[in-house]
């Protein structure tokens, strides 16, 4: 057996500031199509999966999925969490990489970033080899305060081990946990205790009091201030503008930087938008 790489874009129609986001058009396609179509660029990937849910307003993202020809599955509305595990346990996924369907300027280049470091040290970097041990059981280019971010906010990656996914299927019983899929692998390590190292790649890194060794990417300047998700009116009319100036889908998040550091009035469209924590439930 072969180590397999899956990301798993969690997608739903309702949503409580913009419902029906996942299908609404961006410049000529819908967002969940961005979403699908970068992440599937990332090499370190294997197979994209959308995990929709069983509600019946949910059966467009079903049905859209069916008609471009892209994995797909249903599960719970709110416990995400078991949408997770049943999805990546199908497919037998070995590593699982978490993507939201809010999130149309996804890079690739940071999905295999956060990918690389996690079997960095394993010999799993040739795809070939089973994976027999990690050096982290969790990774992320993002984590909520008191944490933080240092990337923009809409190019958030999750990575995990199956095993630490199910650990938190197992175990997480709070609601945001089972929501938000993976606080359990965090939630309880101090900030100070995350320490900074600089290889290739700026992270911090920390065991957390369950025994989960998990790491923080990093990027110098901070920018994570600047908000790229779709989750309101707003922020669809921002990214609508942004995928304007570009001929085509394969720009990178750097490109999106320049531009709105070039047109300060990009940013301003969305800037009073307050963003939702790990601790929000629906």
């Amino acid at each position: 057996m072969t180590l397999k790489t899956i990301a798993i874009i969690q997608a739903r129609m309702s949503a409580s500031r913009l419902p029906g986001k996942v299908l609404l058009d961006i410049g000529g396609k819908p967002m969940l199509e961005w979403v699908v179509e970068r992440t599937r660029r990332a090499q370190f990937v294997n197979e994209v999966v959308v995990a929709t849910t069983l509600d019946p307003s949910d059966t467009p993202v079903f049905e859209f999925c069916k008609r471009k020809d892209y994995r797909v599955g249903r599960g719970s509305v709110h416990d995400v969490l078991d949408r997770y595990y049943q999805t990546a346990k199908h497919f037998h996924a070995n590593v699982v990489v978490r993507i939201t369907a809010d999130c149309p300027l996804i890079d690739p280049a940071l999905i295999d970033e956060a990918v690389r470091l996690l079997l960095s040290g394993t010999g799993a970097l040739d795809l070939r080899k089973k994976l027999s041990a990690t050096r982290f059981d969790f990774i992320a280019n993002r984590l909520p305060p008191p944490w933080g971010r240092t990337f923009p906010i809409g190019l958030d990656v999750e990575v995990m081990t199956f095993e630490a996914l199910e650990r938190a299927w197992r175990t997480a019983i709070p609601k945001n946990q089972r929501e938000h899929v993976t606080p359990f692998l965090y939630e309880g390590t101090p900030v100070d205790q995350l320490k900074y190292s600089i290889p290739n790649t700026p992270y911090s890194s920390a065991m957390t009091p369950d025994g989960q060794h998990i790491a923080l990417l990093h990027h110098t300047p901070d920018y994570g201030d600047l908000r790229w998700t779709v989750d309101t009116p707003e922020d669809l009319e921002l990214v609508r503008k942004i995928v304007s100036y570009f001929p085509d889908d394969t720009f990178t998040w750097k490109d999106v930087l320049a531009l709105v550091q070039a047109h300060p009035e990009l940013t301003a469209i969305n800037a009073q938008i307050q963003h939702k924590t790990h601790l929000d439930v629906d």
